[in-house]
């Protein structure tokens, strides 16, 4: 092909050799990139799919910190007045008058109840009856005995008349003396009858009604004393051994938040051979106004330590027999550690020996082992307030 001149023109062919086109390099580039990437994606992946799986577990564990403690014992009380008593009638019998009932304040010597008041007031009459009966009889036999002195006086009656007057008198004073005798016998009888308040108080309860046959073992009344309170509790004898008079306490009514100090008053000697528990009192700090009954939650100071150590019983292995508890120590390495615990009903265990401030205690040895590595959770210590 020639140009206007004459001279050739050169004509541009498409290329259709074995040559690629720039476009199918670039694409193929792109293809080595991404899978390049990929493999290293991939490898970065395996990798920390590897370390996820082959790095030491991880345990919680608590830093030792040896703390002021109070060793204390839980007990459940109810509150009592001073003096309670459940009053009873000496003789059986049958409920014929009742005087008092429930919440009545009452003075030393109230009549409460009478017990078969009728028959034992007719024995009664029938016994007056009768001394006055003799005191008729001596008035007579005092008449007869002075007009016999005065005719013996006179000559007119004979020594053996006045002999016999004099015995009759005698006789007629006898009987007099033994009927008094006897209506005060059946007077004091018929006063036990009828039952009366022992000492001055509130009557709590009135478990009888008119009509009621009665026991000697019936109570028929139960008296508390009205002013001081006490907290009493059944505390076991094992642990009752550790306890002395004067021993501080905190309380609160069973389901209350609001606490009131108290101390320890009094505690029986006597083991209840049905419990196998010694009864314990307490007073309250303060007076105060409680309903007699109610249940209360005492916490007994039995000792205050100065740097106590305590950890949760579930750390603590073997505790009955030889207890030992797992520590981790240097590389996160499981330690076995044996440890004294104190035979004490707390929440937590009281270490007595084995441990030290610088101890990190594994709180969930069930999931680990002796010399197996791990990582630490460190947990917060526990409560100060007691262990």
């Amino acid at each position: 092909m020639t140009d206007e001149t004459g001279s050739e023109k050169p004509v541009l062919l498409p290329v259709t050799g074995p040559f690629e086109p720039a476009s199918d390099a670039l694409a193929a580039q792109k293809r080595r990139q991404r899978w390049l990437a990929g493999a290293v994606l991939g490898s970065v992946f395996a990798g920390l799919t590897a370390w996820w799986f082959t790095r030491p577990p991880e345990v919680s564990v608590l830093q030792v910190e040896p703390r002021l403690m109070e060793k204390t014992l839980s007990v459940v009380g109810r509150v009592r007045p001073e003096h309670l008593v459940d009053v009873r009638s000496p003789n059986p019998g049958q409920v014929v008058d009742v005087f008092r009932d429930d919440g009545d304040r009452v003075e030393a010597g109230d009549a409460l109840a009478t017990i078969r008041s009728s028959s034992e007031r007719a024995e009664a009459e029938a016994f007056i009856a009768r001394e006055r009966a003799a005191k008729a009889e001596v008035n007579r036999a005092k008449l007869v005995f002075n007009r016999t002195r005065t005719l013996a006086d006179r000559g007119v009656a004979s020594q053996a008349a006045l002999d016999e007057a004099r015995a009759v008198l005698q006789v007629a004073e006898a009987d007099l003396e033994a009927a008094t005798a006897e209506r005060a016998s059946i007077a004091a009888r018929n006063n036990e009858f009828t039952i009366r308040a022992p000492m001055a108080g509130i009557v709590l309860v009135r478990p009888i009604d008119n009509g009621q046959v009665i026991s000697v073992e019936t109570t028929l009344f139960q008296l508390s004393s009205v002013g001081r309170i006490e907290l009493q509790a059944d505390v076991d004898e094992a642990y009752a051994d550790a306890l002395q008079p004067g021993m501080s306490a905190r309380a609160a009514l069973s389901g209350s938040d609001q606490v009131f100090q108290a101390r320890l008053h009094e505690i029986s000697p006597r083991v209840d051979a049905a419990t196998g528990g010694r009864l314990v009192k307490f007073v309250p700090n303060e007076a105060m106004d409680l309903p007699l009954g109610r249940s209360v939650d005492i916490t007994i100071v039995v000792d205050v330590l100065e740097a106590g150590i305590s950890v949760p019983r579930q750390a603590v292995l073997d505790a009955a027999t030889q207890p030992k508890v797992y520590v981790v120590g240097r590389e996160g390495r499981v330690q076995i550690r044996a440890v004294q615990i104190s035979d004490w009903p707390s929440l937590n265990a009281i270490v007595e020996s084995g441990l030290t401030g610088a101890d990190r205690v594994v709180l969930t040895p069930a999931e680990t082992s002796p010399s197996a590595r791990v990582r630490e959770r460190v947990l917060p210590p526990a409560p100060t307030q007691g262990p």
